[in-house]
């Protein structure tokens, strides 16, 4: 083979390396420019997930009819709400959610605009709703010294809570109502609960006040206490604190009035633990 004969080849080899390298190069930014867009989809999408989840669960939107679209950091919102005040409530919604750079907010205000009746069906908020409310009232059973122990079933549909099980005293059965009743969200009680000297697997009840409750910690007390207050409808748990020390529980701050006053000191008094409460400090 002579010379002129090599730099043809040496020539075509390059040329053929070069076509490879490039389409190999194109294949990977055309890889790299579907990837992006598959990221972008599922943050769309994620972030729209978000704000109409949040649409869900707000007592104030979730009977409305909205939509939501996100592209590129833009949240589109439409749909029709009655008051000014819902709808400035889901641009701040939107707006508070990461990654959102912008709300493009084309809510229509209607007066006269009622959302569709969905009586006969439970929404995801719905559903939240019973399980936060079964949640809270299994908590404050659990706490309450007068119904520790108990062999109860909590059961919420639409707000509306059923007690099942047995209980050791008429006490009891009576106690755990009325911290049903007393928990935000719920609409009625129905008490179903047996009265029995033994649990579900045979033991005893224990007896309330049992020695080994002063063991339990202040910092434990001091924090069933303000969730108590905080899962009850008529207790402003905020404007109230909460301190313990060995078993003694000092209650501060301001009420409405004395029917607050007076439950905040019983319901604190009904936890576990506790010895006695101060509340000369809580005033109204």
């Amino acid at each position: 083979m002579n010379k002129f004969h090599l730099q043809l080849l040496a020539t075509a080899v390059a040329l053929g390396l070069g076509t490879t390298v490039a389409i190999a190069g194109d294949d990977k930014a055309d890889s790299k420019m579907a990837n992006q867009k598959q990221s972008g989809v599922v943050i769309n999408a994620r972030q729209e997930a978000q704000i109409w989840t949040t649409y869900a669960l707000s007592p104030y939107l979730r009977a409305n009819d909205l939509s939501v679209s996100v592209q590129a950091g833009t949240a589109t919102l439409t749909g029709n709400v009655a008051e000014d005040v819902h709808k400035d409530l889901a641009g701040a919604i939107a707006e508070g959610v990461s990654g959102i750079k912008n709300v493009k907010n084309d809510i229509v205000v209607d007066a006269d605009y009622t959302a569709a009746d969905r009586s006969s069906t439970r929404g995801f908020g719905d559903v939240v709703d019973d399980a936060t409310i079964t949640t809270a009232v299994k908590s404050k059973l659990l706490w309450s010294k007068h119904t520790e122990g108990m062999d109860t079933k909590v059961v919420t549909h639409n707000g509306k809570v059923e007690l099942s099980g047995t209980v050791a005293t008429q006490q009891a059965k009576l106690q755990a109502e009325k911290l049903a009743k007393n928990t935000d969200g719920v609409r009625s009680v129905d008490n179903k609960l047996r009265i029995s000297s033994k649990t579900a697997d045979g033991k005893s009840y224990r007896k309330d006040n049992d020695e080994d409750s002063t063991m339990i910690a202040d910092s434990w007390i001091t924090t069933k206490v303000k969730s108590t207050f905080m899962y009850s409808s008529n207790v402003a748990s905020s404007d109230i604190s909460v301190n313990t020390e060995k078993g003694i529980v000092t209650l501060a701050g301001k009420v409405d009035s004395g029917v607050e006053q007076a439950l905040a000191i019983e319901l604190a008094q009904n936890i576990r633990g506790v010895k006695s409460v101060s509340s000369k400090q809580l005033i109204f």
